[in-house]
This record gives structure tokens, C-alpha cells and sequence, in this order.
């Protein structure tokens, strides 16, 4: 009974707030602009990841390093380098 009220909860709660950001006509402009931040950080460390044979720096893909990386672009690359580098040795 306590799963189906909560599970209620959660799709009455999806419905309500698609139908908010649907009468915003610049949301889908900030979501390409969120999902372009988050493949140019996947990217970056793809790259960084291919040289690692060459480099010896090998940096994780999961959800952490990819928003540290969208967020602050290749300065925040750089500060997960040095943090693997000098930290976590």
C-alpha cells in the first residue's frame, strides 16, 4: 500500500513539473546547452583516458569526474590531474 502511494507521488510529480517547464520556451535551449557541457566532458576524458598508456594518468568515467569536468571545463580537468597525481598516488 506505502509503494503505491509513493509511486503515485512520483509520477504526479513528474506530470506537474513537465507541464511547468513546457510553458518555459527557453528550457529546451538550457538543456542543449547542459547536454553539450556534459559530451564536451566526456570527451575530454575519453582523450585523456586514450594517452593514458603514454601519460600514466588514468582518470574514472562515472558521474562525479564528468560534472567536475562539465562544470568547470578543462581547469576542472586539470584539478582531478593533479588530484590523482599528488593525492591519490
Amino acid at each position: 500500500m506505502t509503494s503505491y502511494v509513493l509511486w503515485g507521488i512520483l509520477i504526479l510529480s513528474v506530470i506537474l513539473l513537465t507541464l511547468v517547464l513546457a510553458r518555459n520556451p527557453h528550457i529546451f535551449q538550457s538543456f542543449g546547452y547542459v547536454c553539450l557541457h556534459v559530451a564536451i566532458g566526456i570527451f575530454l576524458l575519453y582523450l585523456l583516458n586514450l594517452f593514458s598508456p603514454y601519460t600514466r594518468l588514468e582518470l574514472p568515467l562515472n558521474a562525479v569526474t564528468v560534472g567536475t569536468v562539465s562544470v568547470l571545463g578543462i581547469p576542472g580537468l586539470m584539478m582531478l590531474a593533479a588530484l590523482k597525481l599528488w593525492i591519490i598516488v
